[in-house]
């Protein structure tokens, strides 16, 4: 597990009921700004397929530990994987921990051959701190790919790793 700062990273396999309910509310938020339609989270049930890794994000005390965030990362080819499920808890935002999350997907993918992420984010305001994330770690923005299709209220972008 590696350690940033206070805080543990580790892959999880989604059977916490905290995790169940921080997805929960990951869905919920993305379903509060998007249209149906436009809502590509995964459930639960997405992130425990064999092509994707999960990994949590908790805060760690000598007396307790929270869960603070999580992320996944999707293998679309072998080569090419996607990231999902990025969410840092809204009181634990602006602490570089999404930053720490970013870095911790791409080191995995490339120390598994990957040689392409990419994701899929919102267009609202809501999401303008995700966009931002991203840029800064390297993503550009890309037309869609996989299974996806234009619309309005998705931005795409991908990097070489």
């Amino acid at each position: 597990m590696p350690l940033v700062s206070d805080f543990v990273i580790q892959l999880d396999d989604l059977s916490d009921p905290l995790v169940a309910d921080f997805l929960a509310a990951h869905l919920e938020d993305m379903r509060r700004v998007s249209p149906p339609e436009s809502v590509h989270a995964l459930d639960i049930d997405g992130l425990r397929q064999p092509e994707v890794t999960f990994w949590t994000l908790w805060h760690v005390t000598d007396t307790q530990q929270s869960l603070v965030g999580t992320a996944a990362l999707k293998a679309l080819t072998r080569e090419h994987g996607e990231i999902k499920s990025m969410r840092v808890h809204g009181g634990w935002r602006g602490r570089g921990l999404a930053s720490q999350l970013v870095q911790h997907v791409i080191a995995h993918a490339r120390q598994n051959g990957m040689r392409r992420l990419s994701l899929e984010t919102g267009t609202q305001p809501f999401f303008e701190p995700a966009r931002t994330l991203y840029i800064r770690h390297g993503f550009v923005s890309c037309p869609p790919f996989g299974s996806y299709r234009e619309d309005p209220y998705s931005a795409f972008f991908t990097r070489s790793i």
